[in-house]
């Protein structure tokens, strides 16, 4: 039976705001927010994003500006910059707020124009805190590592260069499970089911859920059906040739950062150590929000 791990929250007063500068280029809904919370006794603060791009060794925030005591952070944008979020604060082990600023919203907890009435269930405690799996991904070119980072929704081998389909061999647990032959292969967790693994035909999963999909990307076969496996199970995907060809493929996470592979690597794919945390103060359950973003 699956267990939600969700959890009635505490009163929180230290928030920290991360926002995508390309939504809220004046930073100004970021101040409506931080005056908003200041006015309510509480304390706020906000990246400095001239000083955050100065460090290469986050995609979009630096974690090591963010306090230890913060209790919230806020992330105003959309599903990417929660999805960045996630990866750069990972260790830190924080919960989030994602406020919708963009299109979709699919893992944002609150919409621009509801954002009040959220803030306020945040300060009361009236929320709850949904844990998601992460993935971790270590690239090896003769058993050498030379790539790790950890990813969300999805780990995606896909081809570079010529549009030429590429070879692949999938093992479980050590064990030979298949050979293909496609555009690439999707490893995902419940959280990217609704993501590039659905486009892909993968199902959609209960985002509690704590699991690895294997979805192919357009097999060259009648078989082209997910697989879905535990949470603790290792995936290794070691890039094989059949061509006689040094192919070209790229492991992207997230679709955002990626590592070039040739033939002869490997990638290691596991549960990450750290879980993203998302706080979700509104009542819609899972199946209300998949007919609200999916149907509509």
């Amino acid at each position: 039976m699956l267990v939600l791990r969700r959890a009635v929250g505490s009163f929180m007063n230290k928030f920290y705001i991360i926002t995508n500068k390309s939504k809220d280029s004046d930073y100004s809904f970021t101040n409506e927010i931080m005056n908003y919370l200041i006015s309510m006794g509480k304390e706020c603060q906000c990246q400095d994003f001239e000083e955050d791009v100065m460090y290469t060794k986050y995609r979009y925030t630096n974690a090591d500006l963010i306090p230890d005591d913060i209790e919230c952070v806020i992330v105003l944008g959309g599903d990417g910059t929660l999805i960045q979020a996630a990866r750069d604060i990972n260790k830190k082990n924080l919960p989030m707020f994602g406020v919708n600023l963009g299109t979709l919203g699919f893992l944002t907890a609150t919409e621009k124009d509801t954002i009040y009435p959220a803030l306020a269930s945040l300060i009361k405690g009236e929320y709850e805190i949904d844990n998601r799996m992460m993935l971790q991904g270590c690239v090896y070119r003769n058993e050498e590592l030379i790539y790790k980072n950890t990813a969300l929704n999805d780990i995606v081998i896909n081809r570079c260069g010529i549009l030429r389909v590429i070879d692949f061999d999938l093992y479980v647990n050590d064990e030979y499970l298949n050979s293909y032959s496609a555009d690439g292969v999707i490893i995902a967790t419940s959280t990217g089911s609704t993501a590039y693994s659905l486009s892909a035909g993968g199902p959609i999963v209960q985002p509690n859920a704590e699991l690895m999909m294997i979805t192919p990307i357009c097999p060259h076969t009648l078989n082209k059906r997910s697989i879905i496996l535990g949470a603790d199970d290792k995936i290794v995907i070691e890039m094989s040739d059949n061509k006689g060809l040094l192919e070209e493929r790229v492991a992207s996470f997230d679709g955002e950062l990626f590592c070039n592979m040739i033939t002869g690597d490997k990638i290691v794919i596991t549960r990450a150590e750290h879980k993203a945390s998302f706080i979700k103060t509104n009542k819609l359950s899972f199946l209300q929000i998949i007919r609200e973003k999916m149907y509509n």
